[in-house]
């Protein structure tokens, strides 16, 4: 859930008749593994953007953004609404990614970062509206999720060339500068008052803006469509198949095959896992999802947590949040959520919400 490039395989979005396991050849890359990568079955389409128009009027347009992989299928009335439609949602991402990335120098949270400990920064209201969902989501997970633990990641640097384990001075001198009650907000204004605090929206970021393009494609007539930004979905209406859509789910055990799918609509569904990011020092393997908390690695058991919720904000965060607090009390938070499901892979086991395989076909 970071705005920026890793590498995965996985499966994805499904055709109708859905071909044998031991050699899955899916139409579109999907959201069946953990996030934040381009799938290597969609090398082919990952470095320019494309539009293709077929399948009666069904459009898909596929373009690289906040380092990952990101596609938006559509059914327009014309081809001329459909340029219009696409051009302005990879528009608007592109826009959204600038404002908001910590990787671009320019963006409001690099600036915030820079002035942790000196002084407020304006903001505009699409980040204040970010940051009213981040202190919920923080509150709601017990302080899983927060926004403020680049720290963190950025001291179990799984990306360095050979990756160290760090120190316990070194961990929790990063964890007195991180804490999301410590960041001060007022309407149009945030303030880090510590040096040494950061903000990084990568944990909300991307299933953000899968939500806005499709609540922007509302506006714009769409009513049958789905918005895959590195295998962080939602859908609305009905797929070129008709009916539902097929979303893959990849075995965290077997990666780069699925071990069954969800059928959903007015749905989003995500993923996160620990079982592709990472490194192993002294025999041991450290996974790239950090516990706040604790300031260390994930070291639970769980494999993979997936999400079905209304929102693509909703099922990322609560994904990973999931795995974070273990199969029990994850499988727990996502039961409590509103219209939720959910399973979670522990071990080699899944376990799911009482709901959840009502979905799985």
């Amino acid at each position: 859930m970071v705005l920026a490039p890793s590498p995965q395989s996985g499966c994805g979005i499904l055709p109708q008749s859905v071909r044998g396991a031991s050699s899955p050849e899916f139409e579109l890359p999907g959201a069946g593994s953990p996030r934040n990568g381009l799938p290597q079955n969609a090398a082919a389409t990952q470095t320019a953007a494309a539009t293709e128009r077929g399948l009666e009027g069904w459009t898909r347009a596929v373009f690289p953004a906040m380092g990952t992989h990101c596609q938006i299928i559509f059914r327009a009335p014309s081809s001329k609404q459909a340029a219009a439609f696409r051009e302005a949602a990879i528009s608007w991402v592109q826009d959204f990614e600038n404002k908001y990335s910590r990787f671009k120098a320019g963006s409001l949270i690099s600036e915030i970062n820079r002035s942790a400990g000196s002084r407020w920064v304006e903001i505009d209201a699409e980040l204040d509206s970010m940051l009213s969902l981040c202190d919920w989501y923080h509150w709601s997970t017990g302080g899983v999720f927060d926004p403020t633990a680049l720290p963190l990641m950025q001291l179990w640097d799984y990306h360095a060339e050979r990756p160290v384990v760090p120190g316990d001075d070194e961990i929790a001198r990063a964890l007195d500068v991180i804490g999301w009650s410590k960041v001060e907000k007022k309407a149009g204004g945030v303030f880090l008052p510590r040096v040494g605090m950061s903000i990084d929206l990568g944990g909300i970021g991307k299933e953000y803006a899968v939500d806005r393009v499709l609540e922007m494609s509302a506006r714009w007539g769409m009513r049958d469509i789905m918005v895959d930004f590195g295998r962080d979905i939602r859908v609305h209406g009905e797929s070129p198949h008709a009916g539902g859509w097929r979303v893959g789910l990849e075995h965290p055990h077997d990666p780069g095959r699925c071990w069954g799918g969800v059928l959903v609509k007015e749905r989003a569904v995500a993923t996160s896992g620990d079982y592709l990011r990472g490194f192993d020092a002294d025999g041991r393997r450290y996974g790239h999802i950090i516990d706040p908390r604790t300031g260390r690695p994930v070291e639970n058991g769980c494999n993979a947590a997936t999400v079905i919720a209304q929102s693509c904000t909703e099922a990322g965060v609560l994904s990973t949040a999931a795995l974070v607090l273990g199969q029990c009390e994850g499988l727990a938070l996502i039961a409590q959520s509103c219209l939720a499901q959910g399973c979670v892979w522990r071990n080699g086991e899944r376990r799911a919400t009482a709901r959840f395989d009502e979905f799985v076909f």
